[in-house]
This record gives structure tokens, C-alpha cells and sequence, in this order.
């Protein structure tokens, strides 16, 4: 494990009790506000000292109350995002990214061109922060926390002050930092999209405690863990190979259940692509359908059902992998669904947004 943590701490009016152990990746911290996420970040980084516990990153010890061991956050070779990009405005860019390298610890860490190649800086790297746009500011934060070398990324919610398209155009860098470096990262988030399309590994927070934790395909097709997760946002990641580029401006893509057609994107066939559906996206039908509009039609096998007073979450087996499905009592009831059945999934092709569409 990359990252372990048990923690205690009372604050005024909430108590902070969890424990999770997180391998390498990208693990996210996910809870509404107010349920602990940036406490345990903060603990992490040496910013908190808990009441009692311990945290090790990489093997290393950084926080053990029972032995007195309370490293300061300069010793703990971690690097942190905020919020806010905090970048130093009397530097330009490469100094800025310089300064990360100043405190890395006195072993081989990243190259500098590969990080500004990585985080497309390269044009940034004589420009001041107050000529760089939000969205470039969070890339210059991003390296120069990579490039001191962490055992260990911290991230806080790095996009929150961004807006959609800005957003969009940041999450390709998370993704090549989780793939391509070996650097683990730990990444607070509220937005289920966003967590959806980078975790491999998610922490479900609910009011100071750890609800669940397991692998981020496992929990987002839990029809059980839907409601708190938020239904509106509900929805499990499909695996999709890229096949085809049709001329009428669709990209076909392979999936255990069928073909799937997306509005064009830009990656070659061959590539394989996480495909986040969401819940509210899909329909089921008793038998295949005709005469539709709808290009999408997964063959699929009912596994769970899990009944609320919101409706119905129905899991959907296809292959080894599962997508959800949210319906009204009405349409469960007329369609007599039963875990087991073999079941029609349609998805509409608009329905995956760009944003829900990453590289495995």
C-alpha cells in the first residue's frame, strides 16, 4: 500500500474517526462538505496533528501518536495542490517550478522537461502567473509540487475555482500523472464525474467516517452506495475500445455488451477508454428494440435491485463489468425485473458527456 492511514481527532461539534489503506494511483477522497475529506488531507500533510493515530506513506512513517513520531510537513516529501494555485507572482514559471526542485529530496526525481512536457508548459515558461489563465496556474501548481520529488501528490480539490471548460482541458493532465508517473496521488473531490473519470481507488467519506473504500469500478455500480453518492450523479465506468471513425461523425467503440457509438472523438482506433454512463442515461427493455433513435442497445443481465423511496437502482452485468440504471417503482413493477433476467440496456449517444470519457 502507497498510502495507510487511522486517524482520531475531536473538533467542536464533529469527530474525525477514520481509517483506509490506499495502493498506488489515484485514490479519492469523496464526501459532501463537511464530511472530513480536507481534515484527513491536511493530516496527511502535517498541517493537522491528530489526536491520536497513524499515517505511513510509502512505507515511511510520517505521523505514529503512540511513538511520538510527528513529522514536520518539510520532512514529509510530499507535495500538496490547494484550492488556489498559490504560486509565487514575482517568479515566472520556470522559477516557480525551480522552487519545487530546491526542496526535493537529494535523490533521482523527474525531469524537468519531462514535467513541462507532461503539463504542456513549455510555451508558460517566461510568463508571470498574472498573465497565465486559471486553468494554466493549476498546471504550473501541479509541477512544481511534482518536481520536489513527493513520495506522495496531495491535491484539494485543484479544480474547484475553475469552470466546466477549463476543467475539461485539466482532467487529461490528472489522467497522464496517473499513468505515467509513479508518483501515488491523493485527490479530494465532491464532484462524482470528476472522481468517476480518474480514481482507480475511492474513500467514501459520510460525516467523519469511511462509509466504504474499494476499487472505483467496484463502488460507483454498488446500487447500494448510489443513494449516497448522490442519485442524481450516479453511474458506473464501462470499458470501450475505440474501433472505428464513421464518416457521419461518430466514433464506434467495442464493449463487453455490444458496439457503442459516441460524438466523434479525437482518439485513434485501438485506444481503450473509460466510459462513465450515468443511471438517469440508461433504459431497459424487456427485448431488444426497433424503430428507435437510439444507436446504443447493450445486451446485459440483471444482478441487483435495489429498491428506495427515489425509485429503483438496477445493477446491470455485462461481462465483468456493471453499469446502473435509475427507474421509477412504476417501470420495475411493469417489467417485473428480477436479479438473473437478461435485460436491454439503450444509452443514448449524447449521453456521455466529454467529460466522462478518460483513458484506462
Amino acid at each position: 500500500m502507497s498510502l495507510s492511514v487511522a486517524l482520531h481527532h475531536r473538533f467542536p461539534g464533529f469527530v474525525l474517526d477514520v481509517s483506509f489503506d490506499a495502493p498506488t494511483g489515484l485514490t479519492a477522497l469523496f464526501g459532501r462538505s463537511g464530511s472530513g475529506k480536507t481534515s484527513v488531507i491536511n493530516a496527511v500533510a502535517g498541517i493537522l496533528r491528530p489526536d491520536r493515530g497513524r499515517i505511513s506513506a510509502n512505507g515511511a512513517v510520517v505521523f505514529d501518536s503512540a511513538k511520538a513520531i510527528n513529522l514536520p510537513p518539510h520532512r514529509r516529501h510530499l507535495g500538496y495542490v490547494f484550492q488556489d494555485a498559490r504560486l509565487f507572482p514575482h517568479l515566472t514559471v520556470r522559477q516557480n517550478l525551480r522552487y519545487g526542485r530546491w526542496f526535493a529530496p537529494k535523490l533521482p526525481g523527474p525531469d524537468f522537461d519531462q514535467i513541462t512536457d507532461l503539463l504542456g508548459l513549455q510555451n508558460l515558461l517566461n510568463r508571470r502567473p498574472t498573465a497565465l489563465s486559471g486553468g494554466e496556474k493549476s498546471r504550473v501548481a501541479i509541477g512544481r509540487a511534482l518536481l520536489s520529488n513527493p513520495a506522495l501528490l496531495l491535491m484539494d480539490e485543484p479544480f474547484a475555482a475553475l469552470d466546466e471548460t477549463r476543467k475539461a482541458e485539466l482532467l487529461p493532465y490528472i489522467e497522464a500523472l496517473r499513468d505515467q508517473t509513479k508518483t501515488p496521488i491523493l485527490y479530494v473531490s465532491h464532484a462524482l464525474p470528476e472522481v468517476a473519470r480518474l480514481a482507480t481507488t475511492i474513500v467514501v467519506l459520510d460525516q467523519g467516517k469511511v462509509l466504504r473504500a474499494g476499487p472505483a469500478t467496484d463502488l460507483l455500480a454498488d446500487p447500494e452506495l448510489a443513494p449516497k453518492l448522490g442519485l442524481r450523479d450516479a453511474g458506473a465506468v464501462l470499458t470501450a475500445t475505440v474501433t472505428a471513425q464513421d464518416a457521419d461523425g461518430l466514433t464506434e467503440l467495442a464493449t463487453m455488451g455490444g458496439p457503442l457509438w459516441l460524438p466523434r472523438l479525437s482518439s485513434p482506433p485501438g485506444t481503450r477508454l473509460r466510459i462513465r454512463i450515468a443511471a438517469q442515461d440508461v433504459i431497459l427493455s424487456r427485448h431488444r428494440p426497433e424503430g428507435l433513435s437510439a444507436l446504443n442497445i447493450l445486451q446485459a443481465r440483471i444482478s441487483d435491485i435495489r429498491l428506495s423511496e427515489h425509485g429503483a437502482v438496477v445493477q446491470l452485468a455485462i461481462g465483468p463489468e456493471h453499469l446502473l440504471a435509475r427507474i421509477t417503482h412504476r417501470s420495475a413493477n411493469a417489467l417485473g425485473l428480477a436479479p438473473g433476467d437478461a435485460i436491454f440496456a439503450i444509452v443514448k449517444s449524447v449521453a456521455a458527456a466529454q467529460t466522462d470519457i478518460g483513458t484506462r
